[in-house]
């Protein structure tokens, strides 16, 4: 299971949900959606840009994390 990051990030950086939605481009409702972790997939554009605003590597905003057997 991946486990989206970005808020934590977000809070790191003091940048605020509007601010980064208008700084990558996207809605604020997608970017909520992203930071919920509901998101099926994110486009690789759409990563780099956010690592790009946010100056940090896509690895801390996503992390693996072990699924338990019984939830697979």
């Amino acid at each position: 299971m991946i486990k989206v990051t970005l808020d934590q990030v977000m809070r790191a950086r003091g940048i605020s949900s509007v601010e980064l939605a208008q700084a990558i481009g996207i809605t604020p409702a997608n970017l909520s959606i992203l930071k919920t972790g509901k998101a099926k997939g994110i486009r690789f554009s759409t990563l780099a840009k956010l690592c790009q605003v946010l100056d940090c590597q896509p690895g801390e905003l996503l992390a693996a994390e072990d699924t338990p057997a019984d939830a697979k």
